[in-house]
């Protein structure tokens, strides 16, 4: 059966991220894209989103208005909707469950930005056991402290413990194992012992990364599974003087359990990139610890990362439409219904590989 000529649609909020997929699908010819603004009259986005076949959405839980998450009551208002593509690794925005049940597939661009977040996270992580920021304040202070305050420690020869070995933590594994020469563990279930050896790590259950690991560095997925996975017990079963560092999402990490291991001395420093609310506010308990590193969500955004997601996002959804399966798809479950709803809105069967 030869291709519908129906016009394939895709909407897009600007989230003032440069470069983005809109930019990168406007270069496709058959595509009709339709870029709204969160601030926009909502007949009108909701207007162009229910006659859409994809939908590409921020990964960032705080830059997405409720109404336009991807959940059953979106779903139950754009019926030719047949592709939600988040913008990075992460898909907080996305009840994949809905997604699954509606015959809608569901892909992130888990990879894109792996290299600048695990970068971020041993920059961390050295600059945690060197006292940097300690001493860029010293010196830049009319108090300046001897020198001798900010001994810190060398990594050779310490363990890390990688708690999720999947692109980003794979990343460190390698920097730390190889450049680093320490000794990498890796707790990750829906790997086997041959998958994480191979990624650089040996694997251990988390009870035992905890207990022998100097830095425990977190890299799984924000779901039911993992929240506050990290909480005060996991933190008090870490070594004395053990460093955190989550780069990965947060609520993973129960904020204030990590102010009172840091109060009580337990931990020597951590390095958080992920909050629950972000920016996390001024008075937030975590702010005040001299000897954490606080960064808001940046791990991941350099000019390279941003190039990739911007162009992977794009040539994910623009393959979706063309009837192919994508490479990240978080929901292989959804296939069959959603070839079945592509049939019927392009006239012909998408590819089955």
């Amino acid at each position: 059966m030869p291709p519908s000529k129906t016009q394939k649609t895709v909407f897009w909020f600007d989230d003032g991220k440069r470069p983005n997929v809109a930019d990168s699908l406007e270069k496709e010819q058959d595509i009709n894209l339709h870029r709204l603004a969160f601030s926009g009259p909502k007949a009108d986005n909701w207007g162009a989103m229910s006659a859409s076949h994809a939908y590409c959405i921020t990964s960032t839980r705080q830059e997405l208005p409720e109404e336009y998450r991807c959940n059953a009551a979106l779903l139950a208002r754009c019926p030719d909707l047949l592709a939600v593509s988040a913008s990075g690794a992460g898909y907080d925005t996305v009840d994949v469950a809905a997604c699954t049940a509606a015959g809608v597939l569901v892909v992130n661009q888990s990879g894109g930005n792996a290299d600048a977040v695990a970068e971020h996270t041993v920059a961390m992580m050295l600059s945690l056991t060197k006292n940097i920021p300690q001493t860029d304040r010293s010196l830049r202070s009319a108090n300046r402290v001897a020198r001798e305050k900010f001994k810190g420690w060398n990594a050779k020869g310490r363990t890390v413990g990688v708690v999720g070995i999947g692109n980003v933590g794979s990343r460190v594994a390698r920097i730390c194992g190889p450049g680093l020469q320490m000794r990498v563990l890796a707790c990750d279930p829906y790997l086997t012992a041959e998958q994480v050896q191979a990624r650089g790590a040996t694997k251990v259950d988390l009870a035992t990364l905890l207990a022998e690991s100097r830095f425990v560095s977190i890299h799984c997925p924000y779901n039911d599974e993992n929240r506050n996975m990290i909480g005060a017990r996991e933190l008090a079963a870490m070594q004395p003087g053990s460093f955190l560092i989550t780069t990965a999402r947060g609520g993973i990490v129960d904020e204030g359990a990590l102010a009172d291991a840091l109060k009580s001395g337990h931990i020597a420093g951590a390095g958080v990139d992920v909050w629950i609310d972000e920016p996390p506010p001024l008075t937030h308990p975590l702010l005040a610890f001299d000897n954490l590193i606080a960064t808001y969500h940046t791990a991941g955004i350099t000019h390279d990362s941003r190039n990739n997601m911007a162009d992977w996002n794009a040539r994910q959804v623009a393959g979706i439409l063309r009837g192919e399966r994508p490479p990240r798809l978080i929901n292989p479950d959804a296939w069959e219904r959603f070839t079945q709803r592509f049939e019927k809105i392009f006239g012909f069967r998408p590819k089955a590989g």
